[in-house]
């Protein structure tokens, strides 16, 4: 029997490249972003629908759900990729920037899998897939907020793999590496206006300089789209999927060296020189 999958942020990025891997393997696909658009999609076949969905709305979420279990007759794997990004200085960050990032990258999380757990449950299966970020593993400079955003939901997402088990339900999260040149990092580069405060400028330049010499190959759409497509059906009890070789690197690094081995190593690639005298 065809399988469905539901994904958020399709418009583009992560979001388009996993609605597509997914169609081309013979899935039902609904792909959802904020304002429909059919024609970022090569395809248009009857297992491809595209539906509006804002995960700030709940009687969005809630529409977009329904309708795509009408029309396909179930719900097994829902992916949470609609997210926006940041890079800023935490103290020249104001409270409607860091809610905005929250609504969306977090809470909006919260929303689509309280909305689709039901769903699922009544199902007796289903897979909720949560992409994060390699800075959820290992956190770096101008990113604390989104970090932190993007945290919020590895927490979430683990806790909630213990409540689903027992009704045959995963929770599970993909963690893509640094990509430079997707929207979703250029929208990133645009929020930058007024946030590196003048005091943090050589700060912020050398950590730039460092970035344009990344320790690794940037993460591909490609690579995002086939580990999320393995979340969705490895049998396993898996939890993190990382996604590209900086997020591989990051988590060996995070989960099997010391503390201090963990930090050193991350001071060196990512950590700019202090500007203290």
């Amino acid at each position: 029997m065809t399988k469905t999958v539901l994904i958020t942020g399709t418009s583009s990025g992560y979001g388009k490249a996993i609605a597509e891997f997914f169609h081309e393997r013979g899935w039902n696909v609904i792909a959802t972003m904020r304002r429909p658009e059919p024609s970022v999609f090569a395809a248009s076949t009857n297992r491809l629908k595209v539906l509006p969905l804002d995960v700030t709305n709940a009687g969005s979420i809630d529409n977009a759900i329904a309708d795509g279990v009408a029309a396909f007759g179930a719900l097994d794997v829902i992916v949470n990729n609609a997210g926006i990004g940041l890079a800023s200085i935490v103290e020249a960050t104001p409270d409607h920037i860091v809610r905005e990032v929250f609504e969306t990258n977090t809470f909006g999380v919260f929303a689509t899998c309280r909305a689709a757990i039901p769903q699922m449950r009544r199902q007796g299966h289903g897979t909720i897939i949560n992409v994060t970020s390699s800075t959820s593993i290992g956190p770096m400079p101008l990113a604390a907020i989104y970090a932190a955003s993007k945290c919020a939901v590895e927490g979430f997402t683990e806790s909630l793999s213990y409540e689903l088990q027992a009704f045959n339900l995963k929770a599970r999260l993909v963690e893509p590496g640094y990509a430079p040149t997707t929207n979703f990092t250029a929208n990133a580069g645009a929020r930058l206006q007024g946030l590196i405060p003048d005091d943090y400028g050589s700060f912020a330049q050398s950590y730039f300089q460092k970035l344009a010499n990344y320790p690794t190959p940037y993460c591909t759409e490609a690579e995002v789209a086939e580990a999320t497509f393995i979340a969705a059906t490895d049998h396993g009890d898996r939890v993190r999927y990382p996604a590209g070789p900086d997020s591989k690197l990051l988590a060996e690094l995070r989960w099997t060296t010391s503390e201090d081995h963990y930090l050193a190593r991350m001071r060196d690639m990512f950590a700019p020189m202090s500007t203290s005298g």
